[in-house]
């Protein structure tokens, strides 16, 4: 890992700090940031969001999947953990916090909105980072690759569906063709952008043109990510300085789905005799979350200035440490699987 991904969650902390700055200090200028907007997409955060994700999907190769039948089990734990339980988990402490818990701590309002953030993370499995603890788990980068792949071709189809399912349940109106328009906008068109440059990039299929634009194009998704931040908090500058509690109290539900979550993972993977190098990431994968799209999604349907839009973000804070917390467990724990 280089420094940035290293430390991300000491510049995602000094991007937020920036942006309660910023925020209470220029208004104006969020104000008009905030009215570049199209459909309920904010044009400069879709910029953002965009440079985020592009690089991150160009490392998808879907050639991978013809190998989808070697080795099933692995993908099956994946695949049951992101799509049958963590949704579902995440919602549910979502409501048990934000509507019992906390409930006299946080207006209904801004508490089905937190709610809806969570959901919204709960529902996107990660994509890019995960390539990264696959690597410091030691697993077996081509069957990282064929999980990942899968996992993007059925978050096309079953993001909005459930996340409408969920959100409904929640008794949150959703805006179906806003949903629609984002899973089109951060999901279909990254992916089908990714594979286009990369199909371009490696007609030797030696990965050397590949690796360095991916390479180069890194700093400028964690650019992208940071700014985002910076937005988000300078957006929601005036509610964080009246109640700056709201970081920790939406932090408290993820830890706990993001340990619970990977012990369940955990758990099974060891009852289904998996090999270590395809347990870990297949672990990773079903613990962690494509942040990225959850933070697109969620300023599209509630706003830039939303408690769903704040949920994702502190997502983001909290998922960097909480991983690298799990790899050292899991590396510690090789021998569980021999």
């Amino acid at each position: 890992m280089g420094i940035f991904e290293r430390y991300l969650s000491v510049w995602v902390a000094l991007c937020i700090a920036a942006g309660v700055l910023l925020g209470n200090l220029i208004p104006d200028l969020f104000a008009a940031v905030a009215a570049l907007e199209y459909a309920h997409v904010n044009l400069v955060v879709a910029v953002l969001i965009w440079l985020m994700i592009y690089p991150m999907m160009i490392q998808v190769d879907f050639a991978a999947i013809k190998d989808v039948g070697n080795k099933p089990k692995g993908l099956i734990l994946t695949l049951v953990i992101n799509w049958l339980i963590k949704p579902f988990t995440m919602a549910g402490l979502g409501w048990l916090f934000f509507e019992g818990i906390f409930a006299n701590l946080v207006d209904p309002q801004t508490a089905s909105e937190y709610i809806a953030g969570m959901i919204l993370l709960g529902v996107a499995p990660c994509t890019a980072m995960v390539f990264v603890w696959s690597q410091l788990t030691k697993g077996d980068p081509n069957y990282t690759l064929v999980q990942v792949s899968v996992n993007d071709i059925i978050m096309i189809f079953a993001f909005a569906p459930i996340s409408a399912f969920l959100l409904g349940i929640s008794d949150i109106q959703v805006p179906w063709e806003t949903l629609l328009i984002s899973v089109l906008l951060y999901v279909v068109l990254p992916l089908l952008a990714g594979a286009l440059t990369r199909k371009a990039l490696d007609k030797a299929d030696d990965h050397s043109r590949l690796n360095s634009f991916v390479a180069t194009m890194k700093p400028w998704s964690i650019l992208g990510l940071l700014s985002t931040v910076v937005l988000l908090f300078g957006f929601q500058a005036e509610t964080i300085l009246d109640k700056p509690s709201v970081i920790i109290l939406i932090a408290i539900p993820l830890l706990i789905q993001t340990y619970g979550i990977f012990a369940i993972a955990y758990w099974l993977a060891k009852r289904m005799k998996l090999k270590h190098n395809i347990a870990a990431p297949a672990c990773m994968i079903g613990t962690s979350n494509f942040f990225e799209l959850a933070v697109a999604v969620a300023i599209s349907l509630f706003g830039l200035h939303s408690g769903a839009a704040l949920a994702t973000v502190v997502g983001v804070l909290v998922e960097v440490p909480v991983m690298l917390s799990l790899v050292a467990f899991a590396n510690r724990t090789r021998h569980w699987f021999e």
